[in-house]
């Protein structure tokens, strides 16, 4: 029979120390952005870091700001043969690997499932979910063999609503099931893996899709206190930094979304009928549709 104590969820929000100095920490999308910042924060707590991006000119040029225990590596998420190589690069470079983190990912332009182009759908799903896929598998047995750890970036953007960008949240979503399925089947050989969820996080791509497109700032402006408070990449990196040194199951930042992630499963009934029902949804929605010369019937 099953201990009530092991019923209890903080036993399963993982403490236990885990320092990365002296360790190797793989990091996706590292060019720009919270991966970049990310690098930079573990690789001032004595790690040495690989950084994979799929542009040149910034990896290259993060990875020599940072010095000697920094390697560039230029590569696509979303192609597996490409994922192969970088893993195994990265291991020929540190001869060993601790640490992987699956955190590149991009965002959609605004639009419904009826009016989107295929193609958009399917570069959102092969960076963001394959794209994590790629990254973790071929690295698995070398951080098996040292019992690392992995993290892969959902979003809070998992819990919530997908309408006029449904891809992204269906693909971190996606993540967040790998993740959870990491987690378990890591811990029956001695390794440990986490998800970090975010909400707004002041980046390039924040700036370009809720800042600078209309459409996009009506969708933003849609958020409530607290869900729209807005944390730096740093603040993000540091977050995710943290939650490697005690091997954490999930971090989540700003902590506004802790409740929502924990009573989602109510939440979101009432809050997918009321978004059905609110007519400045259905507003937003057809002014979508018309940008992608969709009339309302």
């Amino acid at each position: 029979m099953m201990d009530v104590g092991q019923l209890n969820p903080l036993r399963w929000i993982g403490s236990s120390p885990y320092e990365v100095r002296g360790k190797t920490v793989l990091i996706t999308g590292a060019g720009q952005g919270i991966g970049l910042e990310l690098a930079k924060n573990l690789y001032a707590r004595g790690a040495s870091v690989a950084l994979i991006d799929i542009d040149e000119g910034a990896v290259r040029s993060a990875a020599h700001a940072l010095g000697d225990r920094a390697c560039a590596v230029v590569a696509d998420v979303a192609d597996r043969e490409s994922m192969d190589k970088a893993i195994a690069e990265a291991v020929a470079r540190f001869c060993r690997l601790d640490v992987v983190v699956a955190n590149a990912g991009v965002v959609p332009r605004p639009a419904t499932l009826r009016t989107m182009d295929g193609s958009d759908f399917d570069r959102v799903v092969g960076i963001n979910l394959t794209g994590v896929f790629n990254t973790v598998h071929p690295a698995l047995d070398h951080v098996v063999a040292v019992k690392g750890h992995v993290v892969v970036v959902s979003s809070a953007a998992a819990f919530a609503p997908g309408m006029g960008g449904a891809p992204y949240m269906i693909s971190k979503a996606g993540v967040e099931q790998i993740g959870r399925a990491l987690r378990v089947e890591l811990a029956a050989v001695g390794a440990t893996a986490g998800v970090a969820y975010f909400g707004v996080v002041e980046t390039a791509m924040t700036r370009d899709t809720l800042d600078q497109d209309e459409l996009g700032r009506a969708l933003g402006d849609m958020l409530p206190w607290p869900l729209d408070v807005r944390i730096t990449a740093a603040e993000a990196a540091e977050t995710m930094a943290d939650g490697i040194a005690r091997r954490a199951a999930r971090t989540i930042t700003p902590s506004g979304w802790e409740l929502y992630a924990l009573l989602r499963g109510a939440v979101n009934v009432v809050l997918d009928n009321r978004l059905a029902r609110d007519t400045g949804v259905r507003a937003l929605v057809r002014e979508i549709e018309q940008r992608h010369g969709r009339a309302s019937s």
